[in-house]
């Protein structure tokens, strides 16, 4: 009944349109919309008039689903540039909904409705559309873990007493650190977007190069047993070959670094290689958020 009565309203608009020349307008939804369990996603639309960005409109949402009834769920748009507006929404659950636009400009009010399928996302973030799944988080978080135990294991091989004490304290410290979802979202972005300028760029990474990284880090945990212990409960094929992926990414990122170091090098023929190593650093940060602020990076 509800359908069919903004059906009708939307007949009549469409008619005293025709009398009175309001404006029309064309909606997109420019940014996929998505339902997480009592959360507020995002919500982006572009409103263009005769194919112009539509500035300086008031516009609100009303989202219902057609095939379910829970209500409606309101939302107040806010223009963040030309033709853009945006909001937070929190939805019931996935599936079919019909949203009802209204817009309005210098006391003249439209209206339109909208169908849109609204779905689980695939992951906690994704990088130009690209997904960075609830497995790339675990990954990371297992390999902190890893690299902890591997600290750990270390320092008690180092310290006695009370030395040993403090250190382990430290590393019981840092355990909340490895939780943070930001933080390992942070490291998860900041390795694929400097392998995407990589590629950008030109460099590849061959099968040759990825198994050389990877024989050396091999090495390295197979020196700690609580690694190996680590790695044969995690499942050491699995992981293999998940850190194989990851090598890739790393060894294109590395390449970025050597050209730096070169360029800094050639720039600069007599500067100590302690201060070139730093000058290079400092140049491969400002790359990486410059080439971050370049992607479409959306965080769930």
């Amino acid at each position: 009944m509800k359908t069919v009565m903004r059906l009708a309203a939307l007949l009549v608009l469409v008619i005293l349109a025709g009398c009175n020349a309001d404006p029309e307008y064309k909606i997109e939804v420019t940014k996929p919309i998505y339902h997480q369990p009592d959360k507020e996603m995002p919500f982006e639309i572009k409103v263009s008039e005769k194919e112009e960005a539509a500035n300086g409109l008031t516009v609100s949402a009303e989202f219902s689903m057609t095939n379910m009834d829970h209500g409606t769920t309101e939302v107040e748009l806010t223009e963040e540039e030309d033709g853009i507006y945006s909001g937070a929404v929190k939805l019931p659950m996935t599936g079919k909904y019909e949203i009802f636009f209204t817009l309005e400009k210098d006391g003249k009010k439209a209206e339109q409705v909208l169908n849109y399928e609204v779905k689980q996302p695939e992951g906690v973030a994704s990088i130009n559309g690209e997904w960075i799944t609830y497995e790339d988080v675990d990954f990371y978080k297992f390999i902190n873990y890893l690299q902890l135990a591997i600290n750990r294991e270390t320092d008690q091989k180092r310290y006695t007493g009370e030395q040993l004490k403090e250190a382990l304290s430290y590393w019981e410290s840092q355990e909340k650190l490895i939780e943070d979802q930001n933080q390992l979202l942070t490291q998860i972005i900041r390795l694929r977007s400097m392998a995407m300028l990589a590629e950008e760029k030109g460099h590849t990474a061959s099968d040759a190069e990825v198994e050389a990284e990877i024989n050396k880090v091999r090495d390295q945990y197979n020196q700690f047993d609580s690694a190996k212990a680590m790695i044969n409960e995690y499942g050491e094929e699995k992981f293999w070959e998940t850190e194989k992926q990851q090598y890739q990414m790393i060894v294109l990122s590395q390449k970025v670094q050597k050209d730096i170091i070169e360029k800094v090098k050639k720039e600069n023929p007599d500067m100590a290689q302690q201060e070139i190593n730093f000058q290079a650093q400092k140049q491969y940060e400002e790359l990486l958020v410059s080439q971050v602020n370049s992607l479409e990076i959306e965080i769930l």
